[in-house]
């Protein structure tokens, strides 16, 4: 079977090409990189020639509102309309849990704008939303520093493994879709400042860590619901601390 991974050279669609050659299927990483391009629509009609299936994991560029806005909606329409055209069976896009919920992030509202036009579209499909990665930890605690403090919520947080992801990500794949939404996170919820402190201590990094409620998020002030699952989400495998042993995560 055909799938096409659109952002199949990065971090996860690189390792969800892999897993689906893997089980014996013809996954074609398709980026900038090996000439598809999803906004100027270059290689778009040819990749998806013949491809049953659609995983759309690709991230934008930049993060500054407009220009993420801007990049998931011209994307997501350019792509959804592609997949129309060839008779693509199954869309399956990567979101994060929360998004609807942390509206002054200008990137979750740039996630929503592109769940909201695979939902309209009218291709099957299905929408993983997964929590942060563990390999966000270190970007998060960079941003909320200050001199040699760390001031972050000590509000709930349920990161999962990359590897975690891949295999939620490859199962959602090759299923039905369930036109719909589907979440996955890590395997225990734990205060986003105990997160930061355990990979600094584990980094050997001598910041401190100071928990504050009103810290924001990337523009947002959370609560224990912001970026925690619903119920009866997926579960990944992967404890942070193990994650944390492993040389990588150094």
């Amino acid at each position: 079977m055909k799938i096409v991974v659109i952002g199949g050279t990065g971090l996860i669609g690189s390792k969800l090409v892999k897993i689906l050659k893997d089980r014996g299927h013809e996954a074609l990483p398709a980026s900038p990189n090996t000439g598809v391009n999803t906004i100027t629509r270059e290689g778009l009609a040819e990749a998806l020639d013949g491809a049953e299936i659609v995983v759309d994991v690709a991230n934008a560029p930049v993060w500054e509102d407009k220009a993420v806005l801007e990049f998931f909606e011209t994307s997501g329409r350019n792509l959804l309309a592609a997949e129309a055209a060839a008779g693509v069976r199954h869309h399956v896009a990567l979101s994060i849990v929360g998004s609807e919920r942390l509206p002054e992030n200008g990137y979750f509202r740039a996630k929503v704008a592109q769940e909201n036009l695979i939902k309209a579209s009218g291709v099957p499909y299905t929408i993983l939303r997964a929590t942060q990665f563990f390999e966000f930890v270190g970007g998060i605690a960079q941003s909320a520093t200050v001199g040699e403090e760390i001031r972050v919520s000590p509000a709930l947080f349920q990161p999962i493994a990359s590897d975690d992801v891949v295999a939620a990500l490859a199962e959602v794949t090759l299923a039905a879709p369930v036109n719909g939404t589907v979440e996955v996170a890590g395997p225990d919820a734990i205060p986003l400042d105990e997160v930061v402190r355990r990979f600094l201590r584990a980094t050997q990094d001598t910041r401190k860590v100071v928990p504050d409620v009103r810290a924001r998020y990337f523009g947002a002030v959370l609560d224990d619901q912001s970026l925690t699952p619903g119920k009866n989400p997926r579960l990944g495998s992967i404890r942070f601390e193990d994650w944390l042993a492993q040389p990588k995560a150094q």
